[in-house]
């Protein structure tokens, strides 16, 4: 197909570390431009990236006419005034989790879903280990799954890092709990019907350095997740069925040139470990949305995927507030 040319709407450290080397990869992409608030900043990361065009705004980016999908990795507050300059402007958009802070914010969007594509930007959907399981779950492999625990965390108490800042959708439940919450969604292939969290917040930052959520869907199954700002780096996924159970290795951050492993325990039989070829989840990523661009019409299908998580952030942030079981 003829390529996809790129806009990257900020120099933030995902972009030319995870992103663009990403969309080298593939055929299907032309990194065409980059923008920054400087343009000295623009212009010394294009060419450290080799990238043709650089902007000294935003909106210049927006504007250019020669692009045509825009990645939107801007502070969370950010995602959706930018996102929304952008899909009036006729630009398809691939923005960064979580695409908003509240579920409602995402609305001024939903007038544009038939005219361009909009996703948010959840990378781990699209890692064959997370297909491979869910494929594992839906062949009854280990029964019906019952019960899912997802502990991840980091440790990171920099006042001025993005992830520190209140004002700026900091926090663990923003960064890294809406992973717990789409890997509940993606291996119970539902939507929870019942909330509950409690959080720590950092007394001088004013952000949730820890949180644990309880979530119930339809059948009983749960979720119980814990993420952490503040804690050693780790990450697992555990599935438990009624007759065997799954353990994801690396969940979320799965090397993009390196294997991943998930071990798996069926009735009557010992331990399999098994090695997933490596798989670099953010070129799939943008292999997919690039695809959509060139064959698919657009829907609100991302935007409702979208609201349907941060329903259930809402939802946890109110049961901390309120101290009862809230309904996403």
């Amino acid at each position: 197909m003829t390529p996809v040319r790129w806009g990257i709407l900020s120099t933030a450290r995902i972009a030319p570390q995870k992103v663009v080397p990403a969309l080298r990869k593939s055929a299907a992409h032309e990194v065409a431009a980059i923008a920054s608030r400087a343009l000295p900043t623009a212009r010394a990361a294009a060419d450290a990236l080799g990238i043709a065009t650089a902007h000294g705004s935003y909106e210049a980016l927006i504007d250019d006419p020669t692009i045509e999908a825009i990645y939107n990795p801007l502070p969370n507050p950010m995602h959706v005034p930018l996102t929304l300059a952008a899909v009036r402007a006729g630009k398809h958009v691939l923005c960064e989790k979580p695409f908003a802070l509240h579920a409602a914010e995402l609305d001024v969007l939903r007038p544009y879903a038939d005219k361009v594509h909009i996703r948010e930007a959840f990378m781990v959907r699209h890692h064959p280990q997370w297909h491979a399981v869910r494929a594992h779950v839906r062949a009854g492999d280990i029964g019906s799954l019952r019960f899912m625990q997802v502990p991840f965390s980091y440790f990171n108490d920099d006042a001025a890092n993005i992830r520190n800042q209140a004002a700026l959708g900091g926090g663990a439940l923003y960064d890294i709990g809406c992973y717990a919450i789409t890997a509940g969604r993606w291996f119970f292939e539902a939507e929870p019907e019942q909330a509950v969290a409690l959080i720590d917040t950092d007394p001088a930052f004013g952000t949730d350095r820890l949180t644990s959520g309880l979530l119930g869907f339809a059948g009983g199954g749960q979720l119980a997740f814990s993420v952490s700002t503040q804690s050693v780096r780790f990450q697992r996924a555990q599935l438990v069925g009624t007759t065997g159970r799954i353990e994801i290795e690396i969940p979320f951050n799965a090397p993009q040139a390196g294997a991943t492993r998930y071990t798996i325990q069926r009735a009557g039989s010992t331990e399999q470990t098994i090695t997933v070829p490596a798989a670099d989840q953010y070129q799939l990523q943008c292999e997919a949305f690039s695809h959509a661009i060139r064959f698919d019409a657009p829907t609100a299908a991302g935007l409702d995927e979208a609201a349907a998580g941060l329903r259930v952030i809402d939802a946890l942030f109110a049961s901390a507030k309120s101290g009862r079981v809230e309904r996403p």
